[in-house]
């Protein structure tokens, strides 16, 4: 039994449904809550150097790519993507880990990468309590990681 006769009557616009899908595609929040503000909360619960390092890293992802998307996936993991996944930024005990989706591809001049080096598709940056990132080289990786995806994107 139809509740409301006129709502299954009502004929939708493909084009709408194929919105109502991208969004919901794209809404990686959990309970409503925006990616962002989750990544926010992470930060604040670790309330450590992990925290105020995934803060920085975050900070200058969002230099060098005003575009960039953030989104909250695999139950509790910050991902950063334009056009596709730049890198994700895990958090464990003795460890932040940047994984970078596409990094075998990328130039690495200043040697960022330093974990996951033996792979054909990503590579990642262990970030150790003390250690400290090249800011330039870094925003350079991300925007090198942006570019690759929307080279992609268009061929």
């Amino acid at each position: 039994m139809v509740a409301d006769r006129g709502l299954q009557d009502k004929k939708i616009n493909p084009r709408d449904r194929r919105e109502d899908m991208n969004k919901r595609k794209n809404d990686t929040s959990q309970g409503g809550e925006s990616s962002s503000r989750l990544i926010d909360g992470r930060i604040k619960e670790l309330g450590d150097w992990r925290g105020e390092t995934l803060s920085r890293i975050r900070s200058l992802i969002k230099q060098a790519d005003p575009g960039v998307t953030e989104e909250w996936k695999w139950r509790g993991v910050p991902v950063w993507s334009h056009d596709g996944f730049i890198c994700t930024g895990e958090t464990y005990k003795n460890v932040v880990k940047l994984t970078f989706a596409k990094g075998a591809q990328l130039k690495d001049p200043s040697k960022l990468f330093n974990s996951s080096l033996e792979g054909n598709v990503r590579r990642a940056i262990d970030l150790h309590e003390g250690d400290k990132v090249d800011d330039s080289a870094f925003k350079a990786l991300i925007r090198d990681a942006v570019a690759l995806n929307t080279s992609a994107r268009r061929g």
